[in-house]
C-alpha cells in the first residue's frame, strides 16, 4: 500500500524548468557612464553625491542628502564626486562590449540615464544626443550576440526632479516617468528582451535619496509617510510602465526587483522568530507583494497603523496594480542578515543596511557577510511566494583588487577570492534550481568595475574587469582583465557545452 502511494506522489507533475541558465554581467548608466557633461546631460542624484574618505558614518552621509548638502554639490569644484566620471564607460563603449563579448556572457544588463534622455526631467522631449548615445549602446550590444536586460531606472533620478517636484513624493512623477518609459519601449524596445521599471525598489524605505529622491532633514529624520508615499508612486509607475510596454514591446519580459537580505533569527527564541518574520515583511517582501502577486498584503495594514504612516490612493490604483502585475522576480543578494530583539547584539555593515553580525560566517573587508547557502534559501523562499520565475539580478563581491607587473610588465590582478566567491554561490544556484526553483539566470554585479552605490567609492571593486581609475576619479581608465575573467568566461563557455566545473 505504502509503495503504490509513493509511486503515485513521485508521479505528479511539478512545475520546475528545464531551461538553461543564462549568465551574465551588469552596469548602471550613473555607476559606469561618467560624462556627467556631456551630450546635454543633465545633473542627476548620483552626480551629487560626495566620496568620503571611510569612517563608520561616511556611506550615510553620502547616501542621505540634506538640502545644503545638495546646493554645495552643485558649485563645488574642489571636491570628489565620484560618478561624475564613474568608469568613463561613456567612452569606452565599444571597447567594454567586445570585453563582455570575449567574456561570452549571454546576457548583458545596464540601466538609461533618464537626465541623459531628459536632462530636467520633465521636457516634452527627449534629447537627441542621448538617444544617439543609446543607440550606440543597443547597437553594440546586438552585435556581440547578448540578450538585453535592462533598467530603466537604476537610483538615478534627475536632480531637477528633486528640487522643482519633491522627488517621487509628488504623482506627477508617474506621468514623467512614463514618458520617459515610452520613448525607451517605442525606440529599443524590440532590443530589450527583459527589464526592470525599478532597481531594488525596496531601496526607497532604506535609502530614500537613491531609491525615492528624497531629500534629508537638516536635523530629524525622514517623515515615513513620505517615503511610502514615493513607494507607493513608484509602484503605480512600475504598472503603468508594464501596461505600455505590453502594448508597445509585447515580447519584452517584465521584473520586479528587491534587495534581498535573506533573514535569519540570532536565536531561537520566539521573540527573535517573530521580529525576522517582520522585518522580512516590509523590508523584503511588500514591493514584492504588491509588484508580482498584484495586492497591498494585510501586515501593512498594522505597520503604518503602528508606524502613523498615511498614503493616498488613486481612484484606480488598486485596480492598475492588481491587473500588471511582472512576468519575474527578480533579486539583488550579496549576504545574509540576523535579527535579534537584544540590544546588545554586535552590528556589522551591510547592503542598503546593517545586521547584526553572524558568528558562523566570513565577511568582506566592507563587512558584508559572505553566505552561499543564504542564495539557496533566498531563492526558495522568493519562489515560494510569488510561484513566478526568478533572476539574480545582482550578486557579486566588493574588494580591494590589487593592480600588480608581471615578470614582463604586464599590468594583472590576481583575485583568487572572487573566484572563490562566484563557484560557491554559483553550486547553491544549481542546488536550489534542483530544489524546483524556476531561475532564469544569473547576472554578475559590476563586471566591469564601476563606483560603488553604496559608499560612492571606486576602490570597492565587484568586476572581472579592472578599471585603473581611483576614489577621486584620477586615473588612465585602463580596462585590465583580472584572473577571475578568465575564470569565468571559462565557467560561461562550460555552461554552453552541457558541463560543469
Amino acid at each position: 500500500m505504502l509503495a503504490e502511494r509513493d509511486r503515485k506522489l513521485t508521479s505528479l507533475p511539478r512545475p520546475a524548468s528545464s531551461r538553461a541558465l543564462l549568465w551574465g554581467g551588469a552596469t548602471a548608466s550613473s555607476q559606469y557612464e561618467g560624462a556627467f557633461a556631456a551630450g546635454g546631460k543633465g545633473l542627476d542624484t548620483q552626480d551629487v553625491r560626495p566620496y568620503l574618505p571611510r569612517t563608520s558614518d561616511a556611506t550615510t552621509a553620502t547616501r542621505l542628502l540634506t538640502r545644503s548638502a545638495v546646493e554645495r554639490a552643485k558649485t563645488d569644484t574642489r571636491g570628489a564626486y565620484p560618478f561624475r566620471t564613474a568608469s568613463d564607460g561613456y567612452h569606452h563603449l565599444e571597447e567594454d562590449i567586445a570585453l563582455l563579448q570575449e567574456l561570452g556572457i549571454d546576457i548583458y544588463r545596464f540601466s538609461i540615464s533618464w537626465a541623459r534622455l531628459f536632462p530636467m526631467g520633465d521636457e516634452p522631449e527627449p534629447n537627441p544626443e542621448g538617444l544617439a548615445y543609446y543607440d550606440r549602446v543597443f547597437s553594440a550590444v546586438r552585435k556581440a550576440g547578448t540578450k538585453v536586460f535592462l533598467t530603466l531606472t537604476h537610483y538615478a533620478l534627475p536632480l531637477h526632479l528633486v528640487e522643482a517636484y519633491g522627488g517621487w513624493t509628488n504623482r506627477a512623477l508617474i506621468d514623467l516617468y512614463a514618458r520617459f518609459a515610452r520613448v525607451v519601449f517605442e525606440r529599443w524596445g524590440d532590443a530589450i528582451d527583459y527589464y526592470l521599471p525599478f532597481n531594488e525598489i525596496n531601496a526607497g524605505y532604506f535609502s530614500p535619496w537613491n531609491g525615492v529622491g528624497l531629500i534629508k532633514p537638516e536635523d530629524g529624520e525622514y517623515n515615513q509617510s513620505d517615503v511610502f508615499q514615493s513607494l507607493h508612486h513608484q509602484f503605480v509607475a512600475s504598472a503603468r510602465v508594464i501596461q505600455m510596454q505590453r502594448e508597445i514591446a509585447p515580447a519584452c519580459q517584465s521584473g520586479c526587483m528587491v534587495a534581498d537580505f535573506c533573514y535569519y533569527p540570532h536565536t531561537c527564541s520566539p521573540e527573535d522568530n517573530l521580529k525576522t518574520v517582520r522585518e522580512e515583511q516590509v523590508n523584503q517582501w511588500l514591493a514584492v507583494d504588491v509588484l508580482a502577486r498584484g495586492y497591498y498584503p494585510g501586515y501593512v495594514d498594522r505597520f503604518f497603523a503602528e508606524h502613523g504612516i498615511r498614503i493616498e490612493l488613486g481612484e484606480d490604483d488598486l485596480e492598475l496594480l492588481a491587473r500588471y502585475t511582472c512576468d519575474f522576480a527578480s533579486i539583488s543578494y550579496y549576504q545574509s542578515s540576523v535579527c535579534s530583539t537584544s540590544e546588545t547584539a554586535e552590528h556589522t555593515a551591510g547592503n542598503l543596511v546593517c545586521t547584526v553580525k553572524n558568528p558562523y560566517l566570513q565577511a568582506t573587508e566592507w563587512g558584508w557577510q559572505i553566505d552561499p547557502v543564504g542564495l539557496r534559501t533566498a531563492l526558495n523562499k522568493l519562489y515560494d511566494r510569488v510561484r513566478k520565475p526568478i533572476f539574480i539580478s545582482e550578486n557579486g563581491m566588493g574588494a580591494r583588487d590589487v593592480l600588480e607587473r608581471d615578470g614582463g610588465g604586464k599590468p594583472v590582478v590576481h583575485d583568487p577570492y572572487r573566484v572563490d566567491y562566484l563557484a560557491r554561490h554559483f553550486e547553491q544556484i544549481d542546488e536550489a534550481v534542483a530544489d524546483g526553483v524556476d531561475v532564469i539566470g544569473y547576472i554578475m554585479w559590476g563586471v566591469i568595475d564601476i563606483v560603488s552605490a553604496g559608499s560612492c567609492e571606486m576602490e570597492k571593486r565587484y568586476g572581472v574587469v579592472y578599471v585603473d581609475a581611483d576614489n577621486h576619479g584620477n586615473g588612465s581608465f585602463e580596462r585590465i582583465k583580472k584572473d577571475s575573467f578568465a575564470w569565468y568566461r571559462d565557467f560561461i563557455r562550460a555552461r554552453h557545452e552541457g558541463t560543469t566545473r
